[in-house]
């Protein structure tokens, strides 16, 4: 399958240049020349990877990336800009880019750069779905041999704020008639939020405590924000919900339910 890139900057030629390039590679490529383009276009269609200018006009580079992060946080992003420094290449790593570019670069810089995020993003992806279908297989196995000891020890039940009731071992969240299922990996992440109540904990210790392997300060971001956002839409459900988990910029999250009054 054809790779699907975004373009995004407010110099008309170096977009269009950069465009060209790549479609010459091989990519599906579109174009949009400010920040809100950019956004409306993800929101309409599902990009692989998107190349982002850092200094326009109105919405900057960073706050674009962001706000990706939240609508398509599958899709990677490499930063360009014609002003580099240090401290702009370190704040746009940490926000979560896969790699910063400076302007002008050679089409080789540039489509290495895109290969390497392609490949990157295919391999969390299917390490993703490796992990699912294993965590699916343990669960099944579970449910079969421990039937007898979770009639015997009992169903243990969470009581939140506003009559929402949580069974973290049939991964189950519901309210009155209102009921959502989570996935193994959901119901992991979950548990280890709710035992850590309060406490904020890296990305890269979510990832080891609910996946179980070691990852880079880089990766973790990477792998644990698809978890998150899918967890998240299940939890606006309940009055409330997509308030539990928040960002802790750089860091990583933490979970608290607000208490009732």
């Amino acid at each position: 399958m054809t790779a699907k890139i975004l373009v995004v900057d407010d110099e008309k030629i170096a977009r269009v240049t950069l465009a060209e390039i790549l479609r010459m590679e091989g990519y599906s490529v579109s174009e949009a020349g400010d920040g809100p383009e950019a956004l409306a276009a993800v929101k309409d269609n599902s990009f692989d990877l998107v190349l982002l200018d850092l200094k326009m006009p109105g919405m900057d580079g960073i706050e674009v990336m962001q706000k990706l992060a939240e609508i398509t946080p599958d899709t990677l992003v490499i930063m360009l800009t014609a002003h580099g420094s240090m401290e702009s290449a370190i704040e746009a790593l940490r926000q979560g880019a896969h790699d910063y570019l400076i302007k002008p670069s050679s089409p080789q810089e540039i489509l290495s750069s895109v290969a390497a995020g392609l490949g990157r993003r295919a391999e969390n992806q299917h390490r993703r779905i490796l992990l699912d279908q294993l965590d699916t297989s343990l669960q099944q196995l579970r449910d079969v041999e421990g039937i007898s000891q979770s009639a015997a020890t009992g169903r243990r039940i969470l009581t939140f704020p506003g009559g929402i009731m949580v069974d973290l071992a049939r991964r189950e969240i519901w309210r009155g008639n209102e009921k959502i299922n989570l996935t193994p990996t959901e119901g992991k992440l979950f548990q280890v939020l709710i035992e850590n109540q309060g406490r904020v904990m890296t990305h890269r210790e979510l990832v080891f405590l609910v996946q179980g392997y070691e990852i880079t300060d880089w990766e973790a971001p990477e792998v644990l924000r698809p978890l998150v956002s899918r967890l998240r839409r299940k939890l606006a459900t309940f009055p409330g919900g997509d308030t539990w988990i928040a960002n802790v910029r750089g860091t990583g999250y933490v979970f608290e339910v607000p208490k009732e009054e």
